[in-house]
């Protein structure tokens, strides 16, 4: 009982400390306002007495995540983005704070602009597989170093030196990592070239990579922790920590830490063939990030992810003197967003779950919140962030205290989506879709189907050619809008895809004869994707069969130089799809 009526008193001390105003980090580096910052900076702040863990997004638009969605850092004061910042760029980034009673609160804010950079990148080095090593399973991916400055880079990977036999030239824009489109071959020499490139160009002589792969075998695949679950809060702090067995793994491989980046609790312990192990004395209020990796004799499972949890004593949960689970907190339900349709305004929200108090709070800037109103019903003064916060009161050896929840939640006037531009190109015998739409409104979009399944993003990628319907709909249900979409396969006489396939259908290539039926072009050149030609074809004939001295080129895109009978220049590229 006197163990019980210690971790009231905890719990009384932490639910007062969270009541008053707290601190925020403020940026050391960069400056709010500095200029000229380089492309490759390490985002800096100061430490903050108490807090949990620190998050931050990175955007190009105030609050924007463009650059950097919602991460936790743990107690981490300094980040370097993976893939660097934009160049010539104002950057914002907001810093959040985590406590398990507010749960992640916005603080500051903060913005600089990036440097011009006007120089191509440098080499870069192959993290994995590492150069000269043996026995790479067949499945690896292959992984790199981030180049200062660098915004794309193209991979080649050949069976000998100098080769792309098996990745030809491959741009990877958005990571540091390649995934091949099929298993390298069993027991041979790999060899692998990685170039950096920036709107200014690209090094020269970057040395190139090689392994060797080892005998055919299979992976275990990644195991997922049962106990903390992602996202768990409230850890006792010498739990046991489960994990889910992988069938085919012989071990795993357990990382701990209290950051992204940092394993200060277990560093790449092989804990064998178990899954569960003890942990003693984690430090209360804090995030864990762990890592699981199975291994067999085939190698390391690829890709596994990192899964969090908090720590803390007070309102639970934790087990009372006689055996018992306690969880002071009450269960909240209330949802994160609250929508207001333009023709049916609804200015009151009730609290959705049982509790012995409630406030409604207004968040009227990062880390400055102002009480409006206490009780079950909420009159909605109009549109902004909100934080919705319940709490039942326990009377402990110290006196009376709160274990409360709260939820931000977003109150927002919504219409049905206002169609605009569509934005369709062309690929390899696939179209990529985006649907520009307008509107005050929160909106996911389907293809397809009204019923969906809808996404976020507008944006649908390596479509068959062919007509779509888009569907576009208000989270808040303020209606569904429906776009056709008809993409145009000619421009300008020249067509832009072709399928020489023998089904005598688009066979050939060729320029489109006008109505007149008279060719204002004298004669048309082919090239491929590296400025080589391929063919010259007469207007006259029946066009190009997408062949070089009679064997078929791969699919791909292809360039185009016309000549018109005044001597002009026309050019542009076009599509073979097999």
């Amino acid at each position: 009982m006197k163990m019980f009526q210690k971790l009231l008193c905890v719990a009384g001390l932490l639910c007062a400390l969270a009541t008053r105003g707290q601190e925020c980090p403020q940026p050391v580096f960069p400056a709010d306002g500095q200029t000229a910052v380089a492309v490759d900076a390490s985002i800096q702040w100061t430490a903050v007495t108490g807090v949990t863990a620190y998050s931050l997004t990175i955007g190009t638009t105030p609050g924007g995540t463009e650059v950097l969605p919602l991460t936790s850092v743990g107690l981490a004061t300094s980040y370097a983005p993976a893939r660097g910042l934009p160049d010539n760029q104002e950057i914002f980034v907001t810093l959040y704070i985590f406590n398990l009673t507010q749960g992640t609160t916005p603080c500051t804010s903060f913005s600089f602009t990036t440097e011009d950079v006007t120089t191509a990148p440098g080499c870069t080095v192959l993290l994995s597989p590492t150069d000269g090593s043996r026995n790479v399973p067949v499945g690896t991916d292959i992984r790199w170093a981030y180049s200062p400055t660098a915004t794309s880079y193209t991979i080649s990977i050949g069976t000998s030196p100098g080769g792309s036999d098996l990745v030809d030239g491959a741009t990877v824009d958005d990571a540091l990592r390649f995934v091949p489109p099929a298993d390298l071959p069993e027991e041979q020499d790999i060899y692998v070239r990685v170039v950096p490139q920036n709107e200014n160009g690209e090094p020269t002589g970057c040395s190139e990579s090689t392994f060797r792969t080892g005998p055919l075998a299979t992976l275990p695949g990644c195991s997922v922790l049962r106990y903390p679950a992602d996202g768990e809060s409230n850890i006792p702090l010498s739990p046991v920590l489960e994990w889910d067995p992988v069938p085919g793994a012989t071990g795993y491989i357990v990382s701990i830490g209290t950051s992204p980046t940092t394993n200060d609790v277990l560093d790449s312990a092989d804990l064998r063939n178990v899954t569960e192990t003890d942990v003693i004395n984690f430090l209360p209020n804090t995030i864990y990030f762990v890592r699981i990796v199975p291994y067999n004799s085939a190698g390391e499972a690829l890709g596994c992810g990192q899964t969090t949890f908090s720590t803390i004593l007070g309102c639970g949960p934790y087990f009372d003197a006689g055996g018992n689970l306690v969880d002071l907190h009450p269960e909240i339900t209330f949802p994160a967003t609250v929508g207001i349709c333009r023709d049916n305004p609804v200015n009151t929200v009730s609290a959705t779950d049982a509790a012995d108090g409630y406030r409604w709070y207004l968040v009227e800037a990062p880390g400055r919140e102002r009480l409006l109103a206490e009780g079950p019903d909420f009159e909605i003064p109009g549109e902004g962030t909100y934080r919705h916060e319940i709490y039942n009161t326990f009377t402990g050896v110290s006196g009376d205290f709160e274990c409360s929840s709260s939820r931000e939640f977003t109150v927002a006037v919504s219409e049905a989506a206002i169609p605009e531009d569509t934005d369709i190109r062309l690929g390899a015998g696939v179209i990529r879709i985006e649907a520009n739409v307008s509107g005050i409104g929160d909106y996911e979009f389907s293809l397809g189907n009204a019923d969906g399944p809808y996404q976020e993003s507008n944006v649908f990628s390596d479509l068959p050619l062919d007509s779509y319907r888009i569907y576009v709909r208000d989270r808040n249900g303020c209606g569904i809008t429906e776009i056709l979409v008809e993409p145009d396969l000619t421009a300008e006489g020249f067509p832009n895809f072709f399928t020489p396939n023998g089904d005598g259908r688009n066979d050939r290539w060729q320029f489109i004869l006008p109505e007149s039926g008279i060719s204002p072009v004298r004669e048309i050149s082919i090239f491929d994707r590296y400025g080589n030609l391929i063919a010259r074809v007469d207007p006259q004939s029946d066009g190009w069969d997408g062949t070089l001295r009679g064997n078929p080129l791969p699919p791909s895109d292809y360039w185009y130089r016309a000549v018109d009978n005044q001597g002009g220049v026309v050019t542009g590229h076009f599509t073979l799809k097999r």
